[in-house]
């Protein structure tokens, strides 16, 4: 079974960590969520989730895939923790799988992994992708850099994160389980 990392930081955009966490276990995927601090941790609008653990404690080594969230001041406090640069640069030297969402892949472009990749966000970050090349569309596949660009897409990219992890069929399968259209 594949194992995804999820961290999230205070101000995390809810519908988009949600949407991913809840995809990914529907699919049988084992999705581990990991926060900045202790205890709960509160998104953009209020909404608490309780993590499985603390970033502090996770290495790269059981995990297949880390995503990263958007929202605001959420991606700010992801893209302020070193632990969360650390384990990016860890995941990419280890061929696997690189996700942000939204505002999140201002921090990849933080932690150098966007140069010459394509690529897309929340188009209000387009100038902050530090070398990568910014496409107007919904969910970007660039081999194991996976982005997309907003809370609207999050059902699109937690479906194709499902794609990458396992095959086609099965996340055709969740998506039709769910009505998706």
């Amino acid at each position: 079974m594949a194992n995804v990392l999820v961290p999230l930081a205070h101000g995390f955009e809810e519908i988009e960590a949600i949407t991913i966490i809840d995809v990914l276990r529907r699919a049988d995927i084992g999705v581990t969520v990991a926060g900045l601090t202790d205890g709960a941790i509160t998104g953009a609008h209020g909404v608490a989730i309780m993590p499985d653990t603390q970033l502090s404690t996770v290495t790269s080594g059981p995990f297949d895939m880390i995503v990263l969230p958007g929202g605001q001041p959420g991606t700010d406090n992801l893209g302020k923790e070193t632990k969360i640069h650390e384990l990016l640069l860890e995941f990419a030297l280890q061929g696997k799988f690189v996700c942000a969402i939204c505002a999140a892949p201002i921090v990849l472009g933080a932690a150098g992994l966007l140069k010459g990749k394509k690529v897309t966000c929340y188009p209000a970050y387009r100038d902050h992708l530090n070398g990568g090349s910014y496409l107007d569309v919904p969910v970007v596949v660039d081999h194991h850099l996976i982005t997309s660009n907003g809370p609207a897409s999050a059902m699109l990219f937690s479906l194709e994160l499902v794609a990458q992890l396992t095959s086609q069929q099965v996340s055709e399968d969740v998506a039709q389980a769910m009505l998706v259209p």
